[in-house]
Formats: structure tokens, sequence, C-alpha cells
């Protein structure tokens, strides 16, 4: 199997959106009372408007012509102020490998590209958001070195 990544570009679309429905599907099943469902969670617009955006980054998995996975990435910088210093990261704001071709090593794969154009843009640190319910993919992050930062919590009125 041989696994190669790119950038996304605007043919990617259609391709992608199965693999955008399966992470927004996950995320309507943990947490309905925030997301809602709808079959087009990532119009095409607003997929375009992200690979124009030089902070943000799209790369795609392939095998043969087939997307196998993506990973979504913003460059975020924190200013200084008198509470935190300034520091610039790269944030995962999603990641998704098809259902067909998990447990191959794709994710592994995608992420440690990442890892590596994290390096390339001199990031401080590399971070992303993960739901307490979601616990396989708590457990891969964690198998590929990435440990918990913080934790959001919340009480909710509904």
């Amino acid at each position: 199997m041989d696994v190669s990544i790119r950038n996304a570009d605007m043919n990617d679309y259609e391709l992608l959106l199965p693999l955008f429905r399966q992470v927004h599907n996950l995320h309507v099943r943990a947490r309905p009372d925030l997301y809602i469902d709808n079959p087009n969670p990532v119009e095409q617009e607003f997929f375009e408007r992200q690979l124009n955006d030089g902070k943000q980054h799209i790369f795609v998995a392939t095998i043969g012509k087939d997307i196998v996975g993506v990973i979504v990435t913003k460059e975020e910088e924190i200013t200084e102020n008198s509470f935190v210093r300034a520091r610039k990261i790269l944030v995962i704001n999603s990641l998704s490998v098809a259902e067909t071709h998990r447990k191959k090593g794709i994710g592994k794969k995608l992420t440690k590209y990442v890892f590596n154009f994290g390096k390339s843009l001199t990031v401080d640190s590399i971070e992303l958001g993960v739901s307490e319910k979601n616990i396989s993919a708590i457990e891969f992050y964690k198998s590929i070195g990435m440990t918990t930062k913080s934790r959001r919590m919340e009480l909710k009125f509904t």
C-alpha cells in the first residue's frame, strides 16, 4: 500500500466530502446539542477560502488516485501580553481517515507529515481539540506522542 501525502486542491472538494461528513457525524452523535446534523458540513466556498488562506493548510493522503485521508490545519499566533508569552502554533482542526482504510498507518503518516511541516514553519507547538467521548482518537493522539495540555469543562443548563 503506497500512501502519498499532498496539498489539497480545488478539485478535491467532492472527494473530500465523505471524509468531512464522517468527522462531522461523529461530532453530531457525541454532542447533538452542539452540532447540527447536516449532510454538507463543509460548503464548497468555505473549503475554497481555506485553500486560499495562506495560514490554513489541507493535506490529503492518497492511494493511487483515491483520497483516503485528510488533515486540516491552521497557523495561529498568540501575542505576548502581561499574562502569556508570544508563540506560534499549528492547530489541527480536523483529521479523518476513510473507515475502509483505518488501522493501516494512514493517520500516523498524515500527522507525521504535519509534525514535520510544523517544524518547517518553526512553530512552538502543534495543538488540537478532541472530545472526551472520542476515546479512540485520544488513544491515537497519545500513541503519536501528544499529551493533554488542558481540559475545557462545562456546566450545561439544558
